[in-house]
């Protein structure tokens, strides 16, 4: 990501996710969920991978209804599954999370962290 760029919560990007059993990795996209505030202050990002697995729904994952507006190719989940990471390691940002889906993803993570 160029040093002008920033990434912001609800932004939908291009990360290279480590596996993890740190055994491999794979570019994936994913959700920023960390706060302009958070990043003014930090080099990194909290984000949730996404996945275009739809039929599997763990505790924390929301099916995005809208996947098209986002920038992603095909129907996709966002999971519950976190990472932190350097926000250099974001290839691209491919779109945004609209509102009304970005409010589900936010259930999912009072949910998942008992908030």
């Amino acid at each position: 990501m160029p040093p002008t760029t920033t990434c912001r919560r609800g932004d939908v990007v291009l990360v290279r996710f480590v596996f993890a059993d740190e055994k491999g990795a794979k570019r994936r996209p994913a959700l920023i969920l960390s706060s302009g505030r958070y990043h003014s202050g930090r080099r990194e990002a909290i984000l949730a991978a996404i996945t275009s697995n739809v039929r599997r729904r763990l505790i924390g994952d929301h099916r995005i209804e809208r996947w098209r507006q986002a920038g992603l190719p095909a129907p996709s989940t966002v999971t519950g599954i976190l990472r932190t990471i350097k926000q250099d390691m974001i290839v691209r940002t491919l779109g945004a999370l609209p509102e009304p889906d970005m409010q589900h993803v936010d259930d999912a993570l009072r949910d998942v962290l008992d908030l």
